[in-house]
């Protein structure tokens, strides 16, 4: 897949104009990832995403803003604010050479991330507002020109995924790649049973991990603001579940996590007793998928350090999914296997 120019900065000054910012405002990199995204730090703080080449189409950006926008005004969900441009465009495009890359910018979220201050996030409050985002859609109506992807086990887990075939993740083995193979069948027949009913499969933010949640950790109430909807799109409601535990997977951490994320969830929305079967299965779907992802994004801040180990852990955990069925039961329904 192609991925962003080494000159993307660049990218970055050119649309400062658009936002009424001189070209030489300071710039600093927040984030390098499926794009960039960059801080403008005076006179007044914003973000500015940089987008990857070919990954959305402009009517799906505005799409994911869309959403976000409406999250805010219509919910408890706090997200970050769209800023248009100066001609009240959600989306530039910005030209250097012959390449021409999309551009938005959203204000600036103080604090920190929940991967620096985990102790900050309160995950049963993340389950609530997960269960309100989905309540959301399902009133919600859209603009005419909506458009995500979906994820689905074709864009997740087949050899021409979104992210990449996570048979070509780094220093896999063969006996890695065996028994990950037999857990992406299983995953494969259980969600193929579970079906995509409208009680189960929707739009969905898919990418809660940690480093998408920003929090304050000398606010007394907890807030958490929800940002970077970039992977927004159509999928089963526990993908969700599977994201907020990404790269965790196989933590007592996690385990602690599931259980609060679920506790406040269903003091939202019902789930009911075959979609808690299937956490697991969608904890293990996640997992695979950042296997791929680290190796189709080698130049990703989060990927770099993870290369090494990352596709053995999975192996390990794709055994346990398969032969281990203690593994996070007590998370989810409360009490060890008798």
């Amino acid at each position: 897949m192609p991925g962003l120019p080494p000159h993307h900065e660049e990218f970055a000054r050119a649309a400062l104009g658009a936002y009424g910012h001189d070209a030489e405002a300071p710039l600093r990199l927040l984030s390098l990832s499926e794009n960039a995204t960059y801080l403008v730090e005076r006179p007044d703080p914003m973000v500015l995403r940089v987008h990857r080449p070919g990954y959305h189409s402009l009517d799906a950006i505005r799409s994911e803003l869309s959403w976000m926008a409406a999250l805010g005004a219509d919910t408890p969900v706090e997200t970050p604010h769209l800023i248009p441009a100066r001609d009240g465009s959600p989306v530039v495009a910005v030209s250097v050479g012959d390449m021409t890359l999309h551009v938005d910018a959203v204000s600036f979220i103080p604090g920190c991330t929940a991967e620096e201050q985990p102790d900050a996030v309160g995950f049963d409050q993340l389950g609530q507002l997960t269960a309100l985002m989905h309540d959301h859609v399902e009133d919600w109506q859209p603009p005419e020109f909506f458009t995500r992807f979906r994820w689905d086990l074709e864009t997740m887990l087949s050899p021409t995924a979104r992210w990449g075939d996570w048979r070509g993740a780094p220093n896999l083995t063969a006996a890695g790649a065996d028994v990950i193979a037999r857990a992406a069948t299983e995953i494969t027949s259980r969600l193929t049973d579970f079906g995509t009913g409208p009680d189960r499969f929707g739009l969905v933010h898919a990418d809660l991990r940690m480093a998408n949640l920003m929090v304050d950790p000398e606010d007394p109430e907890g807030r958490i603001t929800v940002i970077d909807f970039d992977d927004c799109g159509w999928s089963w409601h526990l993908a969700d579940l599977g994201a907020v535990v990404s790269f965790i997977e196989d933590t007592p951490e996690a385990e602690r996590i599931i259980a609060d994320w679920l506790r406040g969830y269903r003091g939202v929305r019902d789930l009911p007793g075959d979609h808690l079967e299937l956490v697991t299965t969608f904890v293990m779907l996640r997992r695979i998928m950042l296997s791929a992802w680290i190796g189709t994004h080698a130049d990703a801040h989060g990927a770099i350090p993870l290369a090494p180990t990352f596709a053995a852990g999975t192996a390990v955990l794709a055994d346990r999914y398969l032969n281990d069925d203690s593994w996070l039961r007590e998370s989810v329904w409360g009490s060890p296997l008798r």
